[in-house]
């Protein structure tokens, strides 16, 4: 088991965490997490990973991101850099219009597991919605930037 506490900025949250080895959160399941990572976590046929607050959790989950093939990020553009965020709900979908994945993120990094296709990706922050269309193959790996000016 391992807890961490983190400050960070986009109204200064507080985030407390404490994991245990197994654990079964509403109807999702939620997998023991090796060496830093976050939990995996199970909707439907798809397997998803967020988190990434703080530098042990943020380089855990940099370490795997190549190992997935879809790897989402969550920036807030303000006047002094850039700022990770947390909190972003993001939907995913087929080429279809099938609702496959609706979820929040608990970090700057949400790492997905898809099978080979065409996805429809959301997420959104402070009420503004970016959309990407992803192409998820065996042989490569997609990484999508969703960045918000503040």
């Amino acid at each position: 088991m391992y807890s961490m506490g983190v400050e960070m900025k986009s109204g200064s949250i507080l985030l407390r965490t404490s994991v245990a080895a197994l654990a079964v959160c509403g109807s999702q399941l939620v997998l023991a997490a090796p060496l830093g990572l976050p939990p995996a976590h199970e909707q439907g046929a798809i397997t998803y990973l967020s988190g990434g607050i703080g530098n042990d959790q943020s380089s855990a989950i940099k370490s795997v991101m190549n190992k997935y093939p879809l790897a989402l990020e969550f920036v807030a553009r303000t006047n002094a850099g850039n700022d990770y965020l947390a909190d972003v709900p993001v939907q995913i979908s087929d080429s279809h219009g099938k609702d496959l994945l609706s979820a929040q993120s608990d970090g700057p990094f949400m790492l997905v597991s898809l099978p080979h296709g065409r996805y429809n990706v959301s997420a959104t922050y402070n009420g503004k919605t970016e959309h990407r269309q992803v192409n998820v193959t065996d042989e490569t790996h997609t990484h999508e930037i969703f960045m918000w000016p503040m």
